[in-house]
């Protein structure tokens, strides 16, 4: 109906800006390591006995159900993540395993990534394990950051000599920042809303790029991060009109039955190891 009326200007159209280079996107799927399984087992069985007492009604429903999405998510990351022990050994998590490999191929090419993640807790984390991949320092931004201090990390990651890697939290980072010096973008973990990751993505996908940008979603295997990417992906029009408003997604899961959430957020053993 308004397409009569609407009109889009797409930087990705070769006749507006021809010299922009590819951007390629793609899901890198990632294991669960052993203790990540045990820990996201566990959870799933007390979210369904916590969902069976009677007292789980309306609004405490709902709220249940987001934070154990929410758990379920920072056990993808890393145990240490949802446990707070401030333990991030690389080995005890699939996601730090696959951001090792990509990291190592990176800085043999002598190129440059964004590690974006919604959780500001994981950002000295993961800058402190790129920076042993790396063997040297990068650079965190996140919502404490000063806006002055903001665009000083800028122009310092910009620089020819600039650090390898810049890790940012999605909502401070994701939005403003000219980072072209990075053909890498890494999406540590997913947003609900594409859109949000799209602008993240933009931070290096931009007017003066000279590279091609190569996009990387970490997803785990069997989990619902698994279920959340396909919805994303299958349902692509609909996350654009009706997920893409905050908290779009969250209202439609928290609105199923509770075999439905149960199944949506179920850890598939046949699916958790990546080959």
């Amino acid at each position: 109906m308004v397409r009569p009326y609407l009109l889009r200007r797409l930087k990705t159209d070769r006749r507006i800006l021809p010299d922009l280079p590819d951007r390629t996107e793609v899901t890198a799927w990632c294991p669960l390591a052993k203790r990540q399984a045990a820990l996201y087992q566990r959870s799933i069985e007390e979210l369904g006995e916590r969902l069976d007492e009677p007292a789980t009604q309306g609004i405490q429903r709902r709220g249940l159900v987001l934070a154990f999405l929410m758990r379920l998510k920072q056990i993808c990351n890393h145990p240490g993540h949802w446990l707070g022990d401030g333990s991030f050994a690389p080995e005890d998590s699939g996601k730090f395993q696959r951001l090792t490999e990509l990291a190592d191929e990176i800085s043999s090419r002598q190129e440059r990534v964004l590690v974006f993640t919604q959780f500001r807790e994981m950002t000295v984390p993961l800058a402190d394990h790129l920076r042993t991949v790396f063997g040297r320092p990068g650079l965190i931004l996140d919502g404490s950051t000063p806006v002055a201090r903001r665009q000083q990390l800028v122009a310092q990651f910009q620089e020819d000599d600039g650090p390898p890697f810049f890790v940012l939290s999605l909502k401070a980072g994701g939005t403003g920042l000219n980072l072209t010096a990075a053909s890498h973008v890494i999406h540590f973990d997913r947003w609900w809303n594409p859109a949000v990751e799209s602008q993240a993505t933009d931070r290096a996908f931009r007017i003066g790029q000279k590279r091609n940008v190569l996009v990387h979603k970490f997803a785990c295997r069997g989990t619902v991060e698994e279920r959340i990417e396909e919805l994303l992906q299958s349902k692509r029009e609909l996350a654009d009109s009706v997920l893409g408003s905050e908290g779009g997604a969250e209202k439609i899961l928290t609105e199923m039955s509770n075999a439905e959430i149960l199944d949506f957020v179920s850890l598939n053993l046949n699916s958790t190891r990546v080959d």
